[in-house]
């Protein structure tokens, strides 16, 4: 099994090992490869199997900035070539499902010159990020426009920031209202921090790459990346509702709205090309840790007609 050099240009990875296709596990925004680690073993007897940290988070805080898409997918195809798995397809979930279709939008289907392969396929696992205004319907515009501007002033103003001791045991409680395991909610969550030495801990990716992220995102249309993919694609989209929150009514008015926008517009993106498979889980956006065992029986049914 090939063993990666020992560079700080490579982002972090874990080798899950396994045989068969390779496969590249990516994470979603403020998260870790760590959020794999139940899902991971339950493809490694079909496919060799690497999780990785994407630039800014976990492991791979370091890498080099400003944070890009085109970053992103230029680190992701160095690591690759040092494994030994150039041509692996990608898995993401949030953030790495948007990040698994520009690398298949790049190397679907042929080879790169620097020794990176193509890739058969991609799987978006919930990626989605918040789209446009006119991806609303039955919402006035100036409603979506002003609650997009509330979103991204929620998740700025908690980027990079600065979390007290308490931090892992309240985010593995809080896990526990959506059925998932205290271990793997305290380990998910320690995978996507840095502790400092009075104890307290830095949430990555930094402020200053998180805002850089955000931009990315914000740019981002997903719809024209989905058509841009030349290899077959698999969405899927978590269908099961967050607990409402007190006083934040507006914000389940917008993603109910949402829900409804992407229903319409990836059924018109399917229409025009049959390499597109689009499926629901019974899972909220944390389908990762929530439902691991059907997360991985959907990559495997997909990867299993390639």
């Amino acid at each position: 099994m090939p063993t990666p050099p020992s560079s700080k240009a490579l982002l972090h990875a874990h080798d899950h090992g396994g045989d068969g296709p390779p496969l590249v596990l990516l994470h979603g925004s403020g998260r870790s490869r760590a959020d794999w680690a139940a899902v991971a073993p339950l493809l490694t007897h079909r496919h060799r199997v690497l999780a990785v940290d994407l630039p800014g988070h976990g492991g791979s805080e370091h890498t080099e900035g400003p944070w890009s898409f085109d970053g992103a997918v230029a680190a992701l195809e160095r690591v690759l070539v040092a494994y030994g798995m150039p041509d692996a397809l990608p898995v993401g979930h949030s953030l790495g499902g948007m990040v698994a279709l520009h690398h298949a939008a790049r190397r679907g289907g042929r080879s790169g010159g620097s020794g990176a392969g193509a890739t058969p396929g991609a799987v978006d696992l919930d990626g989605f990020w918040w789209g446009r205004p006119e991806q609303y319907p039955g919402l006035d515009r100036e409603a979506v426009v002003s609650g997009l501007a509330r979103i991204g002033e929620l998740i700025r103003s908690a980027a990079g920031q600065i979390a007290e001791p308490d931090h892992l045991a309240q985010q593995a409680a809080y896990a526990g209202l959506f059925g998932i395991p205290y271990a793997r909610a305290e380990a998910a969550a320690r995978g996507a921090v840095r502790e400092l030495p009075d104890g307290r801990f830095q949430t990555l990716p930094v402020r200053e790459r998180a805002l850089e992220m955000y931009t990315a995102l914000d740019g981002l249309d997903l719809m024209a990346l989905v058509r841009s993919v030349p290899c077959p694609v698999l969405c899927v989209r978590g269908r099961r509702a967050q607990p409402p929150t007190p006083g934040m009514e507006w914000f389940e008015e917008l993603t109910a709205a949402y829900a409804k926008g992407l229903d319409r517009d990836l059924a018109a993106a399917r229409a025009e090309r049959d390499s597109l498979t689009v499926e629901d889980i019974d899972a909220t956006h944390a389908m990762l840790l929530e439902e691991p065992e059907e997360i991985a029986a959907l990559v495997l049914a997909f990867t299993g007609t390639l």
